[in-house]
């Protein structure tokens, strides 16, 4: 699995031969790449708000892997989609995307799209995307990306996506005032029990602004062992030569 992050919360993962874009929104300035040079199979949305779909426009046709609310908003606003199932998925549910699997869990935030409106997009998501289906049975040579989406500090990270889902890297709202903070952000890593940390949604406008310093610092306070791994927008990872080689 090969992941890149660029910027904010846009993340671009390549499963086998299957790409999927979560969050496309490159008016950030963390990230130099122009969205037209990616070419997704998937557009994985995980709210409505405007640096979460900035960009949907620019991938009209591709299938769309979001709540049934946010499909309808995504076509009556920004053109023709396909959508995963005909119609979208919910909490809760697992879709197969190509070479992955991805699996859609609530994030605690707010997800209003029009607000002058109250239009609402539904509940707000994070994702696990996994080289194999979510079961019972462990297995120790699969892969999973958890995409926490916009969110607070919430148990179902120590009680459910931990233990269930079993992430091995996660990418996790470090920016404060709109999401958790480098302190909750750390907690969320120790109860998720991955291997590597990734900060996101920081530095993006002056109200988020942090220094991943902090982050780190509060990770190893927590007696976690996973390692924080600060990105540089636009540069690929390789999750599969980090996790085994």
């Amino acid at each position: 699995m090969q992941l890149t992050w660029h910027g904010h919360s846009t993340w671009y993962v390549e499963v086998g031969d299957t790409s999927l874009l979560i969050d496309p929104f490159f008016e950030n300035p963390m990230t130099s790449t122009d969205p037209e040079e990616l070419d997704p199979d998937y557009l994985l949305l995980t709210h409505g708000h405007a640096d979460h779909i900035g960009d949907v426009d620019r991938y009209e046709g591709t299938e769309l892997v979001a709540t049934p609310e946010l499909v309808e908003y995504c076509r009556d606003e920004f053109g023709e989609f396909e959508a995963v199932g005909g119609m979208g998925m919910n909490l809760g549910g697992t879709v197969e995307c190509g070479d992955a699997f991805v699996t859609m869990h609530r994030a605690d935030h707010s997800n209003g799209i029009d607000t002058s409106y109250g239009t609402s997009a539904g509940m707000p998501a994070g994702f696990a995307v996994s080289d194999t289906m979510p079961t019972q049975v462990q297995d120790e040579e699969s892969e999973t990306f958890y995409h926490a989406g916009d969110t607070a500090l919430m148990t179902e990270m120590r009680d459910v996506i931990g233990p269930y889902l079993e992430p091995d890297a996660a990418a996790v709202p470090i920016g404060d005032h709109f999401t958790m903070g480098p302190s909750q952000a750390a907690v969320a890593v120790d109860w998720l029990d991955v291997e590597i940390a990734f900060p996101m949604h920081y530095d993006t406008f002056p109200p988020i602004e942090q220094d991943t310093d902090d982050f780190a610092r509060e990770v190893e306070a927590t007696g976690s062992d996973a390692e924080v791994c600060v990105l540089e927008a636009d540069e690929p990872f390789d999750l599969t030569d980090a996790l085994y080689y």
